[in-house]
């Protein structure tokens, strides 16, 4: 037999041969879905046979927030009456699921429907030789105009790989407080949103004592703060403006939940420099109740307190430390992701909202 023989029935041998078959996918069945709504708050339980996951779709208005479970449990606060439609979806993966969608009728029958908690440390509203120069309750029903909103993504995730994009759709006043919330929610090819408002260009401060009561979400790849910046950021840069961070949280496992940093960045002969410490909870986190974290800002020194305790001061009457002799203004965000905290995972509940009671300045 001839080589170009040969070669034919090798070739045809070949083409006999079966391809590999991609793997068959066993979708989730029996969806079976429990709603109850108990005034503003709706509960889902869901159960289905060979699911891996769950994610229920809570829709209100021209928003959506949906939260990812692996039990099959999901709640979320309404805010007002109506009728809202639930979808939920068991999956095997992302792109393999079956969904119900229903209708729930939610009563908000009056006072507050905040999942804000009902205990915690709080603070004066006047101090021995200060004056309240500024300050927001957030009472009402919108926020005052004097804070305005960072949109969208920044540059490389504001500098720090951060998954969310930010809108000035996250946030509400309800019943006294001021909710931010990170949602596990695509927008603009982003997995997650929340918003970071700020009152650049409106009001800012030099020296005096800040007080911000707040209660701060928590879990995995969670990053709430409340910080300044300094005015001249558009023309200085960062970190040569200098920033404050009142307060910093990156959610997760072990202490990180009950862990918050009080830290001061600045530039030092064209360095980044940064100066901080920490407060722990001995026990459970810091969303379980709220906390007052304070900054007492003189022309010699910051001091960092939670709760009146003091626990951490950088002294800035060094040459190089000018950027905290200059105004600054303040931040309120919740990011998700970045290279602090890590990404979120399977552990990570959402959505997640920090609570502001007031901030109030004091000169």
């Amino acid at each position: 037999m001839s080589i170009h023989h040969l070669l034919i029935f090798f070739f045809v041998g070949l083409a006999g041969c079966d391809k590999t078959k991609p793997p068959v996918v066993t979708l989730p069945s029996n969806l079976v879905t429990t709603i109850t709504a108990t005034g503003g708050i709706v509960d889902v339980q869901a159960t289905a046979d060979n699911a891996n996951f769950y994610t229920v779709t809570f829709y209100h208005n021209n928003d959506s927030t949906v939260v990812e479970t692996v039990d099959g449990d999901a709640t979320h606060t309404f805010t007002s009456s109506g009728t809202y439609a639930i979808k939920t979806c068991a999956h095997t993966t992302y792109a393999d699921f079956i969904q119900k969608t229903e209708n729930v009728i939610v009563s908000v029958t009056g006072g507050s429907t905040s999942g804000a908690p009902t205990t915690g440390y709080t603070t004066p509203n006047s101090y021995a030789n200060y004056s309240l120069i500024w300050s927001d309750e957030f009472n009402g029903t919108s926020l005052s105009s004097d804070w305005t909103f960072d949109i969208g993504t920044g540059s490389g995730g504001w500098g720090n790989n951060e998954l969310q994009y930010y809108t000035n759709q996250n946030h509400t006043l309800n019943g006294g407080y001021l909710e931010i919330t990170a949602k596990n929610q695509a927008f603009n090819s982003q997995l997650y949103t929340s918003t970071r408002m700020k009152t650049q260009g409106i009001k800012s401060w030099k020296y005096g004592r800040i007080d911000i009561r707040a209660a701060i979400p928590y879990g995995q790849g969670i990053w709430p703060a409340l910080w300044m910046l300094g005015d001249n950021i558009t023309t200085a840069g960062w970190p040569s403006c200098g920033e404050i961070d009142v307060m910093e949280l990156i959610g997760g496992d072990g202490a990180r939940d009950r862990t918050v940093y009080g830290t001061a960045h600045w530039s030092d002969n064209g360095a980044h420099a940064q100066y901080g410490n920490t407060t722990v909870l001995s026990s459970g986190k810091y969303a379980d109740e709220f906390h007052v974290f304070s900054i007492v800002w003189t022309q010699n020194s910051i001091t960092w307190l939670r709760d009146d305790v003091a626990y951490n001061t950088l002294d800035i009457t060094p040459a190089n430390l000018s950027e905290f002799k200059e105004k600054f203004f303040l931040i309120f965000n919740v990011a998700v992701g970045g290279n602090w905290p890590g990404n979120p995972d399977a552990t990570t509940i959402y959505p997640q909202t920090m609570y502001v009671d007031y901030v109030r300045v004091f000169q």
